[in-house]
């Protein structure tokens, strides 16, 4: 009995850990982010930009090939969803090549960079285990998809079309 116990805990703890969100964390919110003038912005002040407006958010790298392989497939996406705001998060280790990445990809939209990576304070906030992730927000400022991935462009596609 005891290990049922513990195996349902387990597994209930785990659920938790995955499950969607509907709003940033108080720490995530506080977090500041390079912006490409040198500043640092605090990422609740970044999202006040996008109030009333559908937005995606990229979190991104550009040292990572699946996030380059999604290229094509992000671009697509904003040539069929152009009343959508589009926000990419960095988790590049220097300023140099994330500003190297945004014109070499050719990427459109608000830049920052985490000042810490992945694993660093913002990756925390965010329950950042992969890149690229996917987060929609909509125009009440709600999370509607809190965990996407490149294989995913199909739900981000459905998620966007139900938020018109």
């Amino acid at each position: 009995m005891k290990q049922i116990a513990l195996l349902l805990i387990a597994f209930v703890s785990f659920s938790c850990t995955q499950a969607q969100k509907t709003s940033f964390s108080k720490e995530a919110l506080s977090e500041k982010l390079l912006a490409v003038d040198g500043s640092q912005v605090a990422f609740k002040n970044i999202l006040k930009k996008y109030k009333g407006k559908t937005l995606v958010i990229e979190v991104w790298a550009s040292w990572c090939g699946d996030c380059v392989k999604a290229m094509p497939k992000l671009k697509e996406l904003q040539a069929n969803n152009p009343d959508v705001s589009y926000l990419f998060l960095s988790m590049d280790k220097t300023a140099d090549k994330w500003k190297a990445g945004i014109e070499k990809h050719e990427l459109k939209g608000d830049h920052f960079m985490a000042n810490d990576g992945m694993k660093g304070l913002f990756g925390k906030a965010i329950d950042l285990d992969w890149i690229p992730r996917y987060i929609i927000v909509d125009k009440k400022g709600k999370i509607v998809l809190y965990r996407a991935i490149e294989t995913d462009f199909d739900k981000i596609n459905a998620t966007l079309q139900g938020l018109k």
